[in-house]
C-alpha cells in the first residue's frame, strides 16, 4: 500500500512522440527477425506499452510479436490490464489509431475509452521490483523502453539498475530512456544512437 500511495506514475499515450518515430523507422519497418519482444519496464497504468502495441500491430501486423509491461505498483497494474483510460489521455493519439485500437464507452462508460481486446491479449503486465535481480523465465526483448525511471536514483543506484535490465537485452537491441536522462559514465555496453537512444554493442 505504501508503495502504491509513494510511486509516481505521470503517463500518457505517445509521450515523447520522437521515440515512436524511431521505433516505427529504425526497429520495425527493417525488421526480419521472428518474434519482435518490446518492454516497457516502468509501465505505470500501461500507456506506454499499448502505444507501443499499436505500433508493432501497425507495422508488424500479424506477424509474431510480444509486449511485456511491468511495474512495481499493484494498482498501476490493474488498471493496465483492464485498459480503460480516460479521454484526456488521448492528447498525441493519431485519430486512425483511436478508431482502429480503442474502444469509445458510452452510457456510465462515457468519457472514457478501452484498448481492443486484440490488443491487450498480446501486451502482459507483470509486478517487477528494477531494484532487485532480474527474475528467471523473463527472457530477451529487442527494445527496452525505461524512461523517465532513472532521474529518480543517484548514480550508483542508476548504474545497478541499468545493468540488470541490459542483462535482458539482446545483443545489437536497442534502450530508450527519458528525454531528460543521461547514461554518461553509467553503461558501456551501450553505444549512443540519438540522444536518449542507445544500442546495446
Amino acid at each position: 500500500m505504501l508503495v502504491n500511495i509513494l510511486t509516481t506514475n505521470e503517463t500518457y499515450f505517445f509521450r515523447e512522440p520522437k521515440h515512436f518515430d524511431y521505433l516505427r523507422d529504425e526497429v520495425l519497418k527493417p525488421w526480419r527477425g521472428r518474434c519482435l519482444r518490446v518492454w516497457s519496464a516502468a509501465s505505470s497504468s500501461g500507456e506506454e506499452a499499448y502505444s507501443i502495441a499499436m505500433s508493432l500491430a501497425e507495422n508488424l501486423g500479424a506477424r509474431d510479436w510480444d509486449i511485456l509491461g511491468t511495474d512495481l505498483s499493484t494498482t498501476v497494474l490493474e488498471k493496465a490490464r483492464q485498459g480503460v483510460y480516460p479521454m484526456g489521455r488521448l492528447e498525441l493519439l493519431d485519430p486512425k489509431l483511436m478508431e482502429k485500437y480503442c474502444l469509445k464507452g458510452v452510457r456510465s462508460q462515457e468519457g472514457t475509452f478501452r484498448i481492443t481486446e486484440k490488443l491487450r491479449q498480446r501486451t502482459r503486465f507483470k509486478q517487477l521490483n528494477l531494484m532487485k535481480p532480474m527474475p528467471s523465465g523473463i527472457g530477451t526483448f529487442d527494445v527496452i523502453f525505461l524512461r523517465n525511471v532513472l532521474i529518480y536514483f543517484d548514480n550508483e543506484t542508476k548504474q545497478h539498475v541499468v545493468e540488470r535490465i541490459l542483462s535482458a537485452l539482446k545483443p545489437g537491441g536497442h534502450f530508450l530512456i527519458g528525454h531528460s536522462e543521461t547514461l554518461n559514465g553509467i553503461a558501456d555496453q551501450l553505444e549512443m544512437v540519438k540522444p536518449s537512444i542507445y544500442k546495446k554493442k
